[in-house]
């Protein structure tokens, strides 16, 4: 039976020639072996089912051909759908992608970049959980180019791709002042490790002013959610002459105040809920849940594209756009 370890040297002896044509088979001098000798090595290979190390010939030309990706946490569905668009770009360049997820655990976040930098990644897509700038600046002064994604990192002069924060905070209050909702609470998870939570709520508050509205705040925490629940009534009661709505800074926000509309028994509409991130489940939850939707494909092939335009700028021109624009998917939840 084939040995699934067969050696290079094996195909050598079984081909009747030396290790260096057989390098040169599976090498990029292919074509300065005769066509009896290619078939020869082919059809050794073949029966010793061996496959060469891509990895270990990646890394002695300089080229390992892989890309590196650092996640903030992986449940995240905006984490899912953000790598997935990063996976397709990587592949469509000929680089494979390799995926640490930190848990927005800063010590994990530290040994993960320890770890891509094993791996000789040609580039790294960052999604930061705390601020892993001394690493950045010594992976960058090493020559391998770094996009930030989502969120930005102080002090590390590289590109951020992702969400316009701004505009997608702006949308969501005109769509919901549009809807003739005059008082939103604004829904966050703890804004403290990520920029992206702290731009979205810095501008809630600055747009909610401008429009007049009644507006407040409930930062969601991994404790008993009685707080939270305690805090929404509250709202609610505050405001019972206003007709009400909740804004969700993302996705795990939009699932934890839909549980609690669900607990305190309110009318999807009749209190209005928003969502910036589209979850598959919000078209499900009876009349639905209106959300803003990331382009993240879009954004993953950006992310890429500017890695691909350090690596090699012949191949690939830097994106012009790495600020995107959200899309509004209305649904019954802010109909009212």
């Amino acid at each position: 039976m084939p040995s699934s370890r067969a050696t290079l040297i094996e195909v050598a002896k079984l081909a009747g020639t030396s290790k260096t044509s057989v390098s040169r088979y599976f090498g990029e001098e292919h074509d300065r072996l005769s066509p009896s000798l290619k078939r020869r090595i082919a059809q050794a290979a073949g029966t010793l089912g061996y496959h060469p190390n891509q990895m270990a010939r990646g890394l002695k030309g300089g080229h390992s051909k892989l890309i590196g990706m650092l996640v903030a946490d992986i449940r995240n569905p905006f984490s899912v759908a953000i790598t997935h668009g990063v996976e397709q770009a990587c592949r469509q360049y000929g680089y494979s992608l390799v995926v640490c997820n930190t848990d927005n655990d800063p010590e994990q976040e530290r040994q993960h970049l320890d770890l891509l930098g094993a791996y000789q990644v040609e580039g790294l897509v960052v999604n930061a959980s705390g601020s892993p700038e001394h690493q950045l600046h010594t992976i960058m002064s090493q020559g391998t180019p770094i996009v930030l994604l989502d969120r930005d990192v102080d002090h590390v002069e590289a590109e951020v791709v992702g969400l316009d924060n701004h505009l997608a905070v702006d949308m969501a209050l005109e769509h919901l002042c549009a809807q003739g909702y005059q008082a939103v609470l604004y829904v966050s998870e703890a804004p403290e490790q990520s920029s992206t939570r702290q731009r979205r709520l810095s501008r809630f508050h600055q747009a909610a002013e401008l429009r007049g509205l009644h507006h407040a705040t409930l930062l969601l925490t991994t404790e008993d959610g009685t707080a939270s629940q305690q805090m929404l009534s509250d709202f609610l009661a505050d405001h019972q002459q206003h007709a009400c709505a909740v804004l969700c800074g993302n996705g795990n926000a939009t699932l934890a105040v839909t549980a609690l509309f669900q607990q305190l028994g309110l009318t999807l509409g009749k209190t209005g809920l928003m969502g910036i991130d589209e979850l598959d489940w919000c078209a499900l939850v009876p009349p639905g849940i209106t959300t803003l939707g990331q382009p993240t494909d879009a954004i993953g092939k950006a992310a890429i594209e500017c890695l691909m335009h350090r690596i090699a700028p012949h191949i690939s021109a830097m994106p012009t756009t790495v600020s995107f624009a959200p899309g509004l998917i209305e649904r019954g939840s802010t109909l009212r």
